[in-house]
């Protein structure tokens, strides 16, 4: 098979086995004349490396601007959230430098609607950036996030689902009722959560319940933080009927006035606030052991920022309630030891914990 043979069965030497007017060379076939173009290719295989060229990145690959990348979102973490960058540092290096590029990620994301001059041209900017489209001049940040993206296996879904949520911001500035604010907090908050969870490694889908609900308590720590700072920006991100409820409205928010009733108020919703985290932290045994410490350290420094509201007395509207750096690293001690022990899902060490 494959030779030309002789009458007598012998190879025909020196000879292709070619219809009339056809010639071989270097393995390609094609008639006589067709000839190759100016960069020695033929015809057939310009063509394919047309199709060839529609996959390639509009930008080359470039080492030093993702390395640059790297070096921004570290800095970003650092300046933007030092809690979160306190817990991170708990992380093995490669998750540490991941969880990183995610926290600078959704900075990026935020910063399109609260930062901008024209929030949703940024944001639309950024979704065609995310998709790959030459828009604007590169970013390194999104370069970082595009790595650690594939290199997780993190859902493109929870990455649409933090820009919806984002989104809402340009339409929606108040929440009649807790399960609307809640799909919002889904959405801003409990989606990087679930992207975290790629990058810290996880049991199966009996985490997902539990990395919900703390991404909402989280978001709702931030809320019931910047009370001031949101109303300043015309958003009120309390549920208006439990305003409502408590005998308050938007006046009140818009005075500043801290009375009786807005300390029950707010107690309540601290209440509930904290009721999510106790609902979450069992579900720290689901994660990747090298995870466990950073993530229970995220959420009980955060859960402090609920007891510098209450030692404020409620007032969110003259100071930023926060813990300070020396309050953060005291906690940390009992935070390893709990997840050590196992006592964020042991059914009597919860009970001791409040929960």
């Amino acid at each position: 098979m494959g030779r030309t043979v002789g009458r007598r069965g012998q190879p025909l030497k020196g000879r292709a086995c070619c219809p009339s007017g056809w010639r071989v060379e270097r393995g390609h076939h094609e008639p006589v004349g067709s000839g190759a173009g100016p960069d020695g290719t033929e015809s057939w295989e310009r063509r394919l490396l047309q199709l060839a060229a529609a996959g390639l990145e509009s930008r080359p690959w470039d080492p030093g601007f993702l390395e640059a990348g790297l070096r921004q979102c570290e800095r970003i973490t650092a300046t933007r959230s030092r809690t979160f960058h306190l817990a991170s540092s708990l992380l093995p290096a490669p998750k540490r430098r991941a969880m990183r590029v995610l926290y600078a990620f959704c900075r990026r994301v935020d910063d399109a609607v609260d930062a901008s001059p024209d929030p949703g041209r940024a944001l639309a900017e950024l979704r065609s950036q995310l998709t790959g489209a030459d828009v604007g001049p590169p970013d390194p940040v999104l370069a970082a996030w595009g790595l650690v993206r594939r290199q997780y296996l993190i859902p493109a879904v929870y990455v649409e689902q933090l820009l919806d949520g984002v989104a809402r911001d340009l339409e929606i500035s108040r929440y009649p009722r807790f399960e609307a604010l809640a799909e919002y907090c889904y959405g801003v908050a409990a989606t990087v959560g679930l992207m975290a969870m790629h990058i810290i490694g996880y049991s199966g889908p009996e985490a997902i319940p539990y990395a919900v609900r703390l991404g909402i308590a989280l978001q709702l720590t931030n809320i019931l933080r910047d009370v001031g700072e949101d109303w300043d920006r015309g958003r009120l991100y309390l549920p208006l009927d439990e305003l409502a409820a408590f005998g308050l409205g938007e006046r009140d928010v818009a005075a500043g006035r801290v009375d009786d009733r807005w300390r029950c108020f707010m107690r309540f919703q601290v209440t509930r606030t904290r009721a999510l985290y106790r609902a979450a932290l069992p579900g720290i045994r689901y994660l990747h052991p090298d995870g466990r410490l950073a993530v229970a350290a995220a959420a009980e420094l955060y859960r402090g920022i609920l007891d510098a509201i209450e030692a404020s007395g409620y007032d969110v509207f003259r100071r930023r309630a926060h813990l300070s750096f020396l309050a953060k690293v005291s906690r940390l001690p009992a935070i390893w030891w709990r997840v050590r022990r196992g006592s964020y899902w042991s059914a009597r060490d919860r009970r001791s914990l409040g929960g």
